[in-house]
């Protein structure tokens, strides 16, 4: 039975790594030399990948491709992704491709505010504290002057302070609640700074207000840290075209695909079950470049899916109309994104991945990375409304099964015949595979 260790963190790297080898594998040797193989030949490189997390053993790769062809708002991109699927970035780019002859990819940004919250409780006179914020409202930003000064610069900084009444939700609960513009860095540092001094700005001036009971005076601070929710940093993406200039090789009557399209993300718009695949589909192409360029792909996934769920039912995050003979995909997602601080400076890939985007800004990044999901989500929807989303996907994960069964060359060329007229499965491609060998 594997037992707890005392003091790992202080151990050198090679003693962690063969802790895990004897505690957790019968043959270690293998075990150390599986970690191993898998570090940077370059020291310098490998320290700096080393010092990104805490108790580092080895570095976990992931396949990093390119979609290119996306015109977007007139210009050409080719856009890198960060994915382990197998067919999402072949969908993103047939999109682009396939949206390139037809007036490519509009998108706008219609707002760009970041929020964060000082969570407090107070137990008294609700009227005090709305004059006690009114009378005090100018020292909050004052007192956060020193770490605003430099975004201010930028443009940037603290956009507004209100005070949040929530007792009805919970027992004497307020919040100071912050809006922010921090211009091309994602801003999470910044925005935890500025609230932990306005939480300390809060608790020292309710000290002095004489209106304040003793009792009053005694505000609680719970937390103060930033959302992840920013229902008004937002970017729109769409597509448009004629309906009869969607024909193509798979479309031979756009008319139908058209219609069979919108009903397809009208289901997903009403049924919660169907939803959640739907915008996981444009997850996949959203998270591939949030990865590539060195964001953080779990606050944009939580806040993205906080935003489908607004109106109280978890819907579909995309929309499709046809008015006057006009098809029309888009969607409008929040997306808090940076090109400056965190990994951008640090990690080699994503430094490269922002270079390929022509160094964009944030605002720039959330327009690619807004119209990559809506290209994987046309994908999607393209292939379950025609082919049906397996012919498509099994081809391209054809590679992974072969690998698994460490196929030789003579055999995937064999196999890679046979499935120019069948369909692929597991199971038939286990099947031939034997079939093969005996």
């Amino acid at each position: 039975m594997n037992k707890a260790v005392a003091g790992f963190s202080k151990f050198s790297k090679e003693d962690k790594i063969n802790w895990i080898a004897n505690e957790f594998f019968s043959n270690p040797t293998d075990a150390v030399a599986t970690i191993k193989q898998y570090w940077n030949s370059n020291e310098k490189l490998q320290q700096l990948h080393d010092e990104f997390i805490e108790n580092t053993i080895t570095n976990f790769y992931l396949p990093m491709g390119i979609a290119p062809n996306f015109l977007v708002n007139g210009n050409y991109y080719s856009i890198p992704m960060v994915i382990e699927e197998s067919s999402v970035v072949a969908a993103a780019a047939k999109s682009a491709k396939f949206w390139s002859t037809r007036g490519g990819f509009k998108t706008t940004v219609l707002s760009s505010e970041k929020i964060g919250q000082v969570h407090f409780i107070y137990k008294g006179d609700v009227q005090k504290l709305e004059l006690f914020f009114k009378e005090n409202k100018p020292k909050f930003f004052t007192r956060t002057a020193s770490i605003t000064k430099n975004m201010q610069k930028r443009g940037g900084g603290i956009l507004d302070i209100q005070l949040i009444n929530k007792t009805k939700e919970l027992d004497n609960y307020f919040q100071l609640h912050v809006t922010f513009e921090t211009k091309d860095s994602m801003g999470a540092n910044f925005i935890n700074s500025c609230l932990e001094q306005l939480a300390e700005t809060l608790k020292e001036e309710s000290q002095q207000f004489d209106a304040f009971s003793e009792e009053e005076k005694n505000i609680q601070i719970i937390m103060s840290i930033l959302s992840n929710y920013v229902p008004n940093c937002i970017v729109r993406a769409e597509v448009s075209c004629p309906v009869e200039d969607l024909a193509e090789k798979k479309i031979e009557n756009p008319k139908e695909f058209a219609e069979k399209f919108v009903q397809a993300v009208r289901i997903a718009e009403i049924e919660p079950f169907r939803a959640v695949t739907h915008n996981k589909g444009i997850m996949n192409g959203v998270d591939a470049v949030v990865l590539a360029t060195g964001n953080d792909f779990r606050a944009v996934e939580a806040g993205v899916h906080a935003y489908a769920a607004r109106s109280g039912r978890y819907s579909s995050l995309s929309h499709a109309t046809i008015e006057n003979g006009i098809f029309t995909f888009w969607m409008e997602i929040p997306l808090a994104l940076g090109t400056v601080g965190g990994l951008t400076s640090l990690h080699p890939l994503v430094k490269l991945a922002l270079e390929i985007l022509n160094k964009p800004s944030a605002h720039q990044l959330m327009q690619l990375v807004a119209v990559t999901g809506l290209a994987q989500n046309f994908a999607a929807l393209r292939s379950l409304t025609t082919t049906g989303i397996q012919e498509g996907h099994m081809k391209m994960h054809l590679n992974n099964i072969l690998n698994q069964h460490q196929a030789t060359l003579e055999e995937r060329k064999a196999i890679a015949k046979h499935f120019e007229k069948n369909v692929v499965s597991h199971a038939s491609v286990v099947e031939l595979i034997e079939n093969l060998r005996k």
